[in-house]
């Protein structure tokens, strides 16, 4: 998640809240790591949700708790996966420098008006640690050039780094 940035369960669960139109639902977690968030999101799906936790690390996934299913695979490349009623991407598509081909990978796991959940640093410029951020300006824009409706800012939290995170939701069009 970067340094200096502490989020604790209720921090995560916060940012993705306003997100989740309700219990239920298939969702895939991109990029999920050891599953902070896909925790979070597991908690506000409910237990008649279903998440995939999708990672390239298969270290991290055996970290990522139940009962979140694991997909051990390169977000980045055509993944098997079923109709999903959302995905999260937190803090993993500033690891891509060109967004585009994800994001049209992303639109076509989902189903019509099905949704989009981001977690990022809201700045335009990274460092080594994270790459290739993008602000919530940035991501108005390039949402909408790859087939989602205008995101809506839906949380903040500050970090001494990177001045911070925002969560956006965006809806398939």
């Amino acid at each position: 998640m970067g340094r200096g940035t502490h989020l604790n369960r209720e921090d995560l669960v916060e940012l993705l809240r306003a997100g989740i139109p309700g219990p239920g639902g298939t969702w895939a977690d991109l990029g999920s790591g050891e599953g902070a968030f896909t925790a979070a999101l597991v908690e506000l799906l409910g237990p008649s949700g279903q998440v995939v936790a999708v990672d390239r690390d298969r270290a991290a996934l055996g970290r990522v708790p139940p009962p979140a299913m694991t997909l051990h695979a390169d977000f980045t490349r055509p993944l098997e996966l079923p109709p999903l009623d959302g995905v999260l991407m937190a803090n993993s598509l500033h690891f891509v420098r060109r967004k585009e081909p994800v994001l049209a990978l992303v639109h076509g796991y989902l189903k019509p008006s099905g949704r989009l959940l981001v977690v990022e640093y809201d700045v335009d410029r990274g460092n080594p640690w994270v790459p290739h951020p993008f602000s919530f300006e940035t991501w108005k824009r390039l949402a909408v050039e790859n087939g989602f409706g205008e995101p809506r800012l839906i949380g903040r939290h500050p970090s001494q780094w990177l001045k911070g995170l925002y969560s956006a939701v965006s809806t398939r069009q």
